[in-house]
């Protein structure tokens, strides 16, 4: 199997950032991306700044790959995800060169003449990646080793609560929508409501308010699922990213003004038409009405079909490696106090399988790219047998701010802080850790 390429599925920020050290190793490696382009993904969202900067978002074997060709790393400020598509990774792209196949879906992966059931002579077997180009031809790839990079983007979470689509959430589904907007000015004196309390749902809630600022009428609702808004606000100065401190110091504000309303531990049951627009009932009863469009941004989670005939070990909660998913668990950590997260950690059950970037984390939040360059880094290390650099953990993530865990789902308690207070934010009191 030495004569047999490593394949690399996903051609996005971790994808190309494991080919370029694999080549930088002498490897034979094929990256497989179903996009048209480089990190298709990342350019569906490149309206979006992101709030790392750009040191943080380059790969150093990426860097080595490129300096030749004449590239300069950018080295100020936060990019776009387009900056970041035309600035870096569409350059990676190019170095790498034919080595990456686009419109190349990867429809299943095995052992070669056997499915997960089989024992006998499993470890002595290549894989095989199954893939359908955009003209309808199949196609199976030999493979020594597998690296999943194929990240989380193409399987946003419902609004529903219980992680099922609430009652009459597919039959709404032109008014709801699960990705940061862009153009909102057609929701103009409308009223929207944001689901969800991360990064994109802070993203979106900042992009509205700006419309409610500038078009009187429009009304913007946040609704959380915990009982209190407390994480959503960030870790102000105590958090090492400045971008990100920026988002929560930036929605505390409108907050504060009343531009935006939030209302805590309303947990969607059902979504109902009436007349143009919805209404959305919560688990407890309560009723929100006359909503013209929702945007539901309650995160993402890994579609691991393509890996059904392989033996994986992954986290019952998080749907995460199991080997990395003590160190992500949101109930216990911030992204700031997560380990190492290499190739030790992420072994797989199924020899020469590795699981990397968000799609490693399943369904935990605050992937950093930190975090994935650290991945391959030490992956390709260990698929070329050199086991001291796959060992080694060069891995210092910034600090988020924010105090252990999300604490208790219901009364809003945050985790290992003192007890909450209760602040007046806008028109409604919020409880705060």
């Amino acid at each position: 199997m030495s004569e047999l390429p490593i394949v690399v599925i996903g051609a996005g920020p971790q994808g190309l950032a494991a080919a370029a050290h694999l080549v930088e190793r002498r490897e034979d490696v094929v990256v497989l991306e179903r996009g048209r382009g480089p990190a298709a993904a990342v350019s569906e969202w490149g309206h979006v700044r992101l709030f790392s900067a750009w040191p943080e978002l380059t790969d150093a074997a990426a860097r080595r790959l490129l300096e030749p060709t004449g590239w300069t790393a950018p080295t100020a400020g936060c990019p776009t995800g387009a900056e970041w598509v035309s600035d870096y990774l569409a350059p990676l792209a190019g170095a790498l060169g034919e080595r990456i196949r686009y419109g190349t879906a990867v429809t299943g992966v095995a052992r070669q003449g056997r499915d997960k059931v089989v024992e006998s002579g499993r470890r002595n077997q290549p894989f095989v990646v199954h893939t359908l180009d955009a003209d309808g031809t199949e196609s199976r790839i030999r493979a020594r080793a597998v690296i999943d990079a194929s990240g989380t983007w193409g399987l946003p979470h419902p609004a529903g609560a219980d992680g099922f689509p609430a009652v009459g959430e597919a039959a709404a589904s032109d008014l709801i929508s699960y990705r940061i907007p862009d153009d909102v000015s057609g929701l103009a004196g409308s009223h929207v409501v944001v689901v969800g309390s991360g990064h994109s749902a802070t993203h979106a809630v900042l992009r509205l308010s700006e419309l409610a600022r500038r078009s009187p009428g429009t009304r913007v609702t946040w609704l959380l699922r915990r009982g209190s808004a407390a994480n959503v606000l960030g870790g102000g100065a105590g958090d090492e990213l400045p971008e990100r401190a920026a988002l929560g110091s930036r929605v505390s504000k409108v907050i504060h003004d009343g531009v935006v309303e939030v209302v805590t531990g309303f947990r969607v049951a059902e979504f109902r038409r009436d007349g143009s627009g919805l209404v959305i009932v919560a688990e407890d009863g309560r009723e929100m009405a006359e909503i013209a469009h929702v945007f539901a941004l309650t995160g993402f989670r890994p579609d691991t079909g393509i890996l059904r005939e392989l033996r994986i070990d992954l986290d019952p909660a998080l749907d995460a490696v199991a080997g990395i998913a003590s160190e992500i668990d949101p109930n216990i950590h911030s992204c700031g106090s997560v380990g190492a997260t290499g190739a030790r950690q992420l072994m797989q059950p199924e020899e020469g399988l590795f699981i990397v970037g968000a799609k490693s984390y399943g369904r935990a939040p605050t992937f950093l790219a930190l975090t994935g360059y650290e991945q391959v880094r030490s992956v390709a290390a260990h698929l070329v047998g050199d086991r001291e650099d796959a060992a080694r953990n060069e891995l210092t993530l910034p600090a988020t701010g924010v105090c252990g865990g999300s604490g208790d789902f219901d009364d809003g308690a945050s985790g290992c802080c003192a007890a909450p207070a209760v602040l007046q934010i806008g028109l409604r009191p919020v409880t705060v850790g």
